[in-house]
C-alpha cells in the first residue's frame, strides 16, 4: 500500500554534486523521520541522514559538510543535496520512512528499491 519511489541517482565525477529525492506515496496516515542510508558492494547498509518531522537532523560523519537532507511534509517527501562527491560515496542509496499507513496502525519502516550513484575519479 505505500510505495516509496526514488530518483536523482547517476554518474557524477568527483567533486560534482547529485540531488536525489524520494517521495511516499499510498495509504499513509503519518509520516515520522525519513532518512537515506546506502550499501557499497562487499558492505553493510549504512545510515547516511536522517530527518524527524520536526526538522531535526542527523549525518553520517563521513558526509557532514558535503551532503544536506531536507524534506517537504505537506508532499511525503525527503530530499539529500550531495556535493563535493568523492569515490567512496559509489553505492545504492535507499530511501526510508518510519511511518503509520492507517490510525489503527504502529509505526514502521518502509524502504525504496535503490538508486544507484556512482562517482568517478
Amino acid at each position: 500500500q505505500v510505495q516509496l519511489v526514488e530518483s536523482g541517482g547517476g554518474l557524477v565525477q568527483a567533486g560534482g554534486s547529485l540531488r536525489l529525492s524520494c517521495a511516499a506515496s499510498g495509504t499513509i496516515f503519518s509520516v515520522n523521520a525519513m532518512g537515506w542510508y546506502r550499501q557499497a558492494p562487499a558492505k553493510q547498509r549504512e545510515l547516511v541522514a536522517t530527518i524527524a518531522s520536526t526538522g531535526r537532523t542527523n549525518y553520517a560523519d563521513s558526509v557532514k559538510g558535503r551532503f544536506t537532507i531536507s524534506r517537504d511534509n505537506a508532499k511525503n517527501t525527503v530530499y539529500l543535496q550531495m556535493s563535493s562527491l568523492k569515490p567512496e560515496d559509489t553505492a545504492v542509496y535507499y530511501c526510508n520512512a518510519d511511518l503509520r499507513a492507517r490510525l489503527e496502525w504502529t509505526y514502521r519502516d518502509y524502504w525504496g528499491q535503490g538508486t544507484q550513484v556512482t562517482v568517478s575519479s
